[in-house]
Protein backbone atom coordinates (compact mmCIF):
# COMPACT_ATOMS: atom_id res chain seq x y z
CA UNK A 1 0.00 0.00 0.00
CA UNK A 2 2.89 2.22 0.66
CA UNK A 3 4.01 2.22 -3.02
CA UNK A 4 0.85 2.71 -4.14
CA UNK A 5 0.19 5.56 -2.05
CA UNK A 6 3.88 7.38 -2.94
CA UNK A 7 3.39 6.64 -6.55
CA UNK A 8 -0.50 8.43 -6.38
CA UNK A 9 1.19 11.33 -4.66
CA UNK A 10 3.78 11.76 -7.45
CA UNK A 11 1.20 11.11 -9.73
CA UNK A 12 -1.08 14.15 -8.16
CA UNK A 13 1.84 16.71 -7.47
CA UNK A 14 3.87 16.04 -10.75
CA UNK A 15 1.54 14.38 -13.36
CA UNK A 16 -1.90 15.63 -13.04
CA UNK A 17 -0.89 19.08 -11.42
CA UNK A 18 -2.75 21.99 -13.20
CA UNK A 19 0.85 23.34 -14.40
CA UNK A 20 1.74 20.52 -15.80
CA UNK A 21 -1.62 19.83 -17.50
CA UNK A 22 -1.62 23.51 -19.05
CA UNK A 23 1.79 22.80 -20.52
CA UNK A 24 1.23 19.68 -22.13
CA UNK A 25 -2.11 21.70 -23.22
CA UNK A 26 0.27 24.43 -24.70
CA UNK A 27 2.96 22.13 -26.15
CA UNK A 28 0.02 19.90 -28.19
CA UNK A 29 -1.43 23.20 -29.89
CA UNK A 30 2.36 24.15 -30.99
CA UNK A 31 2.95 21.34 -31.66
CA UNK A 32 -0.02 20.41 -34.09
CA UNK A 33 -0.44 23.97 -35.79
CA UNK A 34 2.26 26.14 -36.11
CA UNK A 35 4.75 25.16 -37.82
CA UNK A 36 3.91 22.53 -40.66
CA UNK A 37 4.27 19.63 -37.60
CA UNK A 38 2.15 16.36 -38.69
CA UNK A 39 1.54 14.27 -35.93
CA UNK A 40 2.64 10.50 -36.24
CA UNK A 41 -0.65 9.27 -36.54
CA UNK A 42 -1.17 11.69 -39.72
CA UNK A 43 1.55 9.69 -41.09
CA UNK A 44 0.84 6.51 -40.72
CA UNK A 45 -3.10 7.14 -41.74
CA UNK A 46 -1.20 8.63 -45.03
CA UNK A 47 1.22 5.56 -45.33
CA UNK A 48 -1.79 3.28 -45.14
CA UNK A 49 -3.78 5.05 -48.02
CA UNK A 50 -0.91 5.02 -50.49
CA UNK A 51 -0.23 1.41 -49.89
CA UNK A 52 -4.19 0.41 -50.36
CA UNK A 53 -4.21 2.43 -53.65
CA UNK A 54 -0.92 0.47 -54.84
CA UNK A 55 -2.20 -2.98 -54.54
CA UNK A 56 -5.61 -1.83 -55.80
CA UNK A 57 -4.06 -0.44 -59.31
CA UNK A 58 -5.95 2.64 -58.88
CA UNK A 59 -3.26 5.03 -58.52
CA UNK A 60 -3.30 6.73 -62.18
CA UNK A 61 -7.80 6.22 -61.99
CA UNK A 62 -8.65 8.59 -59.29
CA UNK A 63 -9.05 12.01 -60.61
CA UNK A 64 -12.88 12.07 -60.26
CA UNK A 65 -12.85 10.41 -57.19
CA UNK A 66 -10.03 13.23 -55.66
CA UNK A 67 -12.04 16.04 -57.04
CA UNK A 68 -14.89 14.92 -55.47
CA UNK A 69 -13.83 14.58 -52.25
CA UNK A 70 -11.74 18.35 -52.22
CA UNK A 71 -15.41 19.79 -53.48
CA UNK A 72 -17.25 17.86 -51.45
CA UNK A 73 -15.83 19.79 -48.07
CA UNK A 74 -17.38 22.89 -47.48
CA UNK A 75 -15.15 26.40 -46.89
CA UNK A 76 -12.10 24.95 -48.69
CA UNK A 77 -9.93 27.31 -50.84
CA UNK A 78 -9.14 25.75 -54.67
CA UNK A 79 -7.66 28.42 -57.12
CA UNK A 80 -7.10 27.68 -60.23
CA UNK A 81 -5.39 29.58 -63.18
CA UNK A 82 -4.30 29.19 -66.81
CA UNK A 83 -2.31 32.35 -68.62
CA UNK A 84 -0.81 31.75 -71.69
CA UNK A 85 1.92 28.50 -71.30
CA UNK A 86 1.35 28.53 -67.30
CA UNK A 87 -1.45 26.84 -65.49
CA UNK A 88 -1.60 26.50 -61.81
CA UNK A 89 -3.68 24.51 -59.52
CA UNK A 90 -4.36 24.75 -56.02
CA UNK A 91 -5.77 23.28 -52.81
CA UNK A 92 -6.76 23.58 -49.15
CA UNK A 93 -6.35 19.98 -48.53
CA UNK A 94 -6.39 17.98 -45.41
CA UNK A 95 -5.02 21.36 -43.79
CA UNK A 96 -7.59 23.79 -41.87
CA UNK A 97 -6.34 26.81 -43.64
CA UNK A 98 -5.07 27.91 -47.30
CA UNK A 99 -1.27 29.22 -46.51
CA UNK A 100 0.01 28.95 -49.99
CA UNK A 101 0.37 32.15 -52.62
CA UNK A 102 1.37 31.79 -56.42
CA UNK A 103 1.98 34.39 -59.19
CA UNK A 104 2.77 34.74 -62.52
CA UNK A 105 3.77 37.89 -65.09
CA UNK A 106 4.38 36.53 -68.03
CA UNK A 107 6.58 39.02 -70.75
CA UNK A 108 6.90 41.97 -67.81
CA UNK A 109 6.72 45.19 -70.45
CA UNK A 110 9.81 46.29 -72.07
CA UNK A 111 11.74 43.76 -69.68
CA UNK A 112 11.15 40.43 -71.82
CA UNK A 113 11.11 38.58 -68.66
CA UNK A 114 8.80 36.36 -67.12
CA UNK A 115 8.47 36.18 -63.40
CA UNK A 116 6.92 32.70 -61.70
CA UNK A 117 6.48 32.01 -58.03
CA UNK A 118 5.51 29.53 -55.88
CA UNK A 119 5.31 30.71 -51.47
CA UNK A 120 4.41 27.81 -48.90
CA UNK A 121 3.17 29.51 -45.49
CA UNK A 122 3.62 28.05 -42.04
CA UNK A 123 1.82 29.45 -38.98
CA UNK A 124 -0.28 31.54 -40.91
CA UNK A 125 -1.38 32.69 -44.33
CA UNK A 126 0.37 36.20 -43.16
CA UNK A 127 3.88 35.79 -44.53
CA UNK A 128 2.98 33.87 -47.82
CA UNK A 129 0.57 36.78 -48.37
CA UNK A 130 2.89 39.67 -48.15
CA UNK A 131 6.03 38.27 -49.49
CA UNK A 132 3.81 37.04 -53.00
CA UNK A 133 2.73 40.70 -53.20
CA UNK A 134 5.89 42.45 -52.35
CA UNK A 135 8.20 40.63 -54.02
CA UNK A 136 6.67 40.31 -57.16
CA UNK A 137 6.25 43.98 -57.25
CA UNK A 138 9.79 44.81 -55.92
CA UNK A 139 11.15 42.60 -58.91
CA UNK A 140 8.75 44.29 -61.56
CA UNK A 141 9.87 47.53 -60.61
CA UNK A 142 13.46 46.81 -60.55
CA UNK A 143 13.78 44.80 -63.65
CA UNK A 144 11.24 47.40 -65.36
CA UNK A 145 13.72 50.70 -63.98
CA UNK A 146 16.67 48.96 -65.80
CA UNK A 147 15.76 48.24 -68.90
CA UNK A 148 14.00 51.72 -68.97
CA UNK A 149 17.64 52.97 -67.82
CA UNK A 150 19.30 50.57 -70.26
CA UNK A 151 21.60 49.00 -67.59
CA UNK A 152 21.65 45.13 -67.95
CA UNK A 153 21.25 43.50 -64.46
CA UNK A 154 22.82 40.66 -63.10
CA UNK A 155 19.54 38.11 -62.27
CA UNK A 156 21.61 36.50 -59.39
CA UNK A 157 22.33 39.54 -57.77
CA UNK A 158 18.79 40.82 -58.23
CA UNK A 159 16.62 38.08 -56.93
CA UNK A 160 19.10 37.88 -53.45
CA UNK A 161 18.98 41.39 -53.01
CA UNK A 162 14.94 41.64 -53.25
CA UNK A 163 14.50 38.36 -51.54
CA UNK A 164 16.61 39.52 -48.39
CA UNK A 165 14.95 43.11 -48.53
CA UNK A 166 11.20 41.49 -48.48
CA UNK A 167 12.84 39.21 -45.72
CA UNK A 168 13.65 42.53 -43.70
CA UNK A 169 10.55 44.04 -44.21
CA UNK A 170 8.10 41.14 -43.12
CA UNK A 171 10.39 40.86 -40.05
CA UNK A 172 10.31 44.31 -39.18
CA UNK A 173 6.09 43.79 -39.70
CA UNK A 174 6.10 40.80 -37.58
CA UNK A 175 7.81 42.23 -34.53
CA UNK A 176 5.58 45.25 -34.62
CA UNK A 177 2.56 42.94 -34.87
CA UNK A 178 3.54 39.95 -32.65
CA UNK A 179 3.31 38.01 -36.13
CA UNK A 180 5.23 34.48 -36.27
CA UNK A 181 4.23 33.21 -39.37
CA UNK A 182 6.61 32.17 -42.13
CA UNK A 183 6.90 31.25 -45.82
CA UNK A 184 9.10 29.47 -48.33
CA UNK A 185 10.07 31.54 -51.71
CA UNK A 186 11.22 29.47 -54.94
CA UNK A 187 10.83 32.15 -57.66
CA UNK A 188 12.04 31.90 -61.05
CA UNK A 189 12.86 34.47 -63.79
CA UNK A 190 13.50 33.76 -67.78
CA UNK A 191 14.78 36.24 -69.73
CA UNK A 192 16.54 34.85 -73.21
CA UNK A 193 15.99 31.82 -72.64
CA UNK A 194 18.23 31.74 -69.37
CA UNK A 195 16.12 30.69 -66.66
CA UNK A 196 17.54 31.98 -62.80
CA UNK A 197 15.71 30.20 -60.43
CA UNK A 198 16.00 31.50 -56.38
CA UNK A 199 15.01 29.33 -53.47
CA UNK A 200 14.38 29.21 -49.89
CA UNK A 201 12.71 26.61 -48.31
CA UNK A 202 11.52 23.11 -49.53
CA UNK A 203 9.29 24.00 -52.42
CA UNK A 204 10.59 22.88 -55.21
CA UNK A 205 11.28 22.96 -58.67
CA UNK A 206 12.36 20.80 -61.83
CA UNK A 207 12.41 20.36 -65.30
CA UNK A 208 11.98 18.08 -68.10
CA UNK A 209 14.46 18.13 -70.51
CA UNK A 210 14.12 17.24 -74.42
CA UNK A 211 14.83 13.52 -73.19
CA UNK A 212 12.04 13.40 -71.07
CA UNK A 213 14.43 13.42 -67.93
CA UNK A 214 13.95 15.57 -64.88
CA UNK A 215 16.58 18.20 -63.82
CA UNK A 216 15.88 19.64 -60.43
CA UNK A 217 16.06 23.37 -60.42
CA UNK A 218 16.26 23.65 -56.59
CA UNK A 219 17.00 21.64 -53.60
CA UNK A 220 15.21 21.28 -50.63
CA UNK A 221 16.52 23.25 -47.13
CA UNK A 222 16.15 20.94 -44.65
CA UNK A 223 17.80 20.81 -40.69
CA UNK A 224 19.49 17.71 -41.12
CA UNK A 225 21.59 18.39 -44.23
CA UNK A 226 24.89 18.95 -43.01
CA UNK A 227 25.45 22.46 -44.13
CA UNK A 228 22.62 23.41 -42.86
CA UNK A 229 23.54 21.59 -39.43
CA UNK A 230 26.41 23.13 -39.10
CA UNK A 231 25.30 26.78 -39.59
CA UNK A 232 22.33 26.37 -37.14
CA UNK A 233 24.84 25.07 -34.63
CA UNK A 234 27.35 27.46 -34.87
CA UNK A 235 24.09 30.17 -34.39
CA UNK A 236 23.49 28.20 -30.69
CA UNK A 237 20.51 26.86 -32.08
CA UNK A 238 19.51 22.88 -32.22
CA UNK A 239 17.62 20.63 -34.25
CA UNK A 240 15.55 17.43 -33.30
CA UNK A 241 13.41 14.74 -34.72
CA UNK A 242 9.85 15.03 -34.13
CA UNK A 243 8.16 13.18 -37.37
CA UNK A 244 10.73 14.97 -39.61
CA UNK A 245 14.09 17.05 -38.38
CA UNK A 246 13.48 20.28 -37.28
CA UNK A 247 14.93 23.52 -36.76
CA UNK A 248 14.94 24.21 -32.25
CA UNK A 249 12.47 21.14 -32.83
CA UNK A 250 9.55 22.83 -34.52
CA UNK A 251 10.13 24.46 -37.64
CA UNK A 252 10.99 21.27 -40.82
CA UNK A 253 12.65 24.02 -42.88
CA UNK A 254 16.01 26.04 -42.37
CA UNK A 255 15.31 28.28 -44.83
CA UNK A 256 12.50 30.88 -45.13
CA UNK A 257 11.17 34.74 -45.22
CA UNK A 258 9.30 35.30 -41.78
CA UNK A 259 9.79 33.25 -38.93
CA UNK A 260 10.54 36.13 -36.19
CA UNK A 261 10.67 34.26 -33.35
CA UNK A 262 13.76 32.06 -35.11
CA UNK A 263 14.85 34.61 -37.30
CA UNK A 264 16.54 36.84 -34.31
CA UNK A 265 19.02 34.63 -33.76
CA UNK A 266 19.37 33.57 -37.03
CA UNK A 267 18.35 29.98 -36.60
CA UNK A 268 16.49 30.27 -39.38
CA UNK A 269 17.83 32.65 -42.67
CA UNK A 270 16.41 34.13 -46.24
CA UNK A 271 19.69 33.50 -48.05
CA UNK A 272 18.51 32.27 -51.43
CA UNK A 273 20.49 29.75 -52.83
CA UNK A 274 20.58 30.41 -56.83
CA UNK A 275 20.95 28.18 -60.07
CA UNK A 276 21.06 29.08 -63.40
CA UNK A 277 19.93 26.82 -66.49
CA UNK A 278 20.33 27.54 -70.30
CA UNK A 279 17.10 26.63 -71.98
CA UNK A 280 18.66 26.51 -75.57
CA UNK A 281 20.95 23.64 -73.91
CA UNK A 282 18.36 22.20 -72.25
CA UNK A 283 15.85 21.98 -74.64
CA UNK A 284 13.07 21.77 -72.45
CA UNK A 285 9.13 20.57 -72.43
CA UNK A 286 8.19 22.08 -69.14
CA UNK A 287 8.80 22.93 -65.87
CA UNK A 288 7.30 22.25 -62.84
CA UNK A 289 7.09 24.57 -59.69
CA UNK A 290 5.27 22.97 -56.30
CA UNK A 291 5.06 23.40 -52.60
CA UNK A 292 6.14 20.07 -50.09
CA UNK A 293 2.11 18.95 -50.38
CA UNK A 294 3.10 17.78 -53.29
CA UNK A 295 6.72 16.59 -53.15
CA UNK A 296 5.27 14.53 -49.65
CA UNK A 297 4.04 12.23 -52.63
CA UNK A 298 5.73 12.14 -55.48
CA UNK A 299 9.86 12.63 -56.31
CA UNK A 300 10.94 14.86 -59.41
CA UNK A 301 10.97 11.65 -61.78
CA UNK A 302 7.30 10.71 -61.12
CA UNK A 303 6.00 14.20 -61.14
CA UNK A 304 7.56 14.55 -64.67
CA UNK A 305 6.29 11.64 -66.13
CA UNK A 306 2.94 12.15 -64.25
CA UNK A 307 2.93 15.83 -66.18
CA UNK A 308 4.17 14.36 -69.78
CA UNK A 309 1.22 12.54 -70.29
CA UNK A 310 -0.98 14.78 -69.66
CA UNK A 311 0.10 17.95 -71.23
CA UNK A 312 -2.80 18.50 -73.43
CA UNK A 313 -5.20 19.03 -70.55
CA UNK A 314 -6.56 22.28 -70.09
CA UNK A 315 -4.31 22.81 -67.04
CA UNK A 316 -1.31 20.98 -68.54
CA UNK A 317 -1.97 18.68 -65.67
CA UNK A 318 -1.26 20.89 -63.46
CA UNK A 319 -4.88 19.68 -61.89
CA UNK A 320 -4.36 16.12 -61.98
CA UNK A 321 -1.11 15.97 -60.23
CA UNK A 322 -2.57 17.82 -57.70
CA UNK A 323 -5.56 16.01 -57.01
CA UNK A 324 -3.55 12.55 -57.36
CA UNK A 325 -1.29 13.69 -54.79
CA UNK A 326 -4.18 14.75 -52.30
CA UNK A 327 -5.43 10.76 -52.84
CA UNK A 328 -2.40 9.15 -52.31
CA UNK A 329 -2.47 11.38 -48.86
CA UNK A 330 -1.04 14.45 -48.87
CA UNK A 331 -1.58 16.09 -45.51
CA UNK A 332 -0.81 20.02 -46.70
CA UNK A 333 -1.84 22.14 -48.96
CA UNK A 334 -0.82 21.41 -52.24
CA UNK A 335 -0.14 23.95 -55.34
CA UNK A 336 1.28 23.05 -58.62
CA UNK A 337 2.73 25.70 -61.61
CA UNK A 338 3.10 24.10 -64.68
CA UNK A 339 4.92 26.52 -67.84
CA UNK A 340 4.31 24.60 -70.91
CA UNK A 341 7.60 25.38 -72.86
CA UNK A 342 5.99 23.93 -76.16
CA UNK A 343 2.87 26.20 -76.08
CA UNK A 344 4.29 28.98 -75.39
CA UNK A 345 3.62 30.36 -78.57
CA UNK A 346 -0.07 28.97 -78.18
CA UNK A 347 -2.84 31.79 -78.06
CA UNK A 348 -5.16 31.51 -75.26
CA UNK A 349 -8.06 33.31 -76.20
CA UNK A 350 -9.29 33.96 -72.35
CA UNK A 351 -6.89 33.73 -69.57
CA UNK A 352 -9.26 32.20 -66.92
CA UNK A 353 -8.43 32.99 -62.89
CA UNK A 354 -10.37 31.68 -60.55
CA UNK A 355 -9.91 31.78 -56.32
CA UNK A 356 -12.97 30.66 -54.59
CA UNK A 357 -13.49 29.17 -50.81
CA UNK A 358 -16.38 26.83 -51.17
Amino acid sequence: MTIIASISRFARKYIFSPEAVVLCVLALLVYNSLYHVQPLWKYLQRAKIKMQLKWSGKYDQIGIEAEREVTSEKNKASWELRKGNVATYAIQGRRPHMEDRFNVVNDLEHTETSIYGIFDGHGGEFAADFTEKTLFKSLMVRLLKSALEGEAENLTRVLTEEVLHVDSQLLSVEKATMEISGTTALVALLKNNVLTVANVGDSRGVICNKDGKAIPLSFDHKPQQLKERKRIKRAGGFISFNGVWRVAGVLATSRALGDYPLKEKQFVIAEPDILTFDLDDLQPQFMILATDGLWDCFSNEEAVDYIRERLDEPHFGAKSLVLQAYYRGSLDNITVMVVNFAAKNTPVKRPQVRRSSR
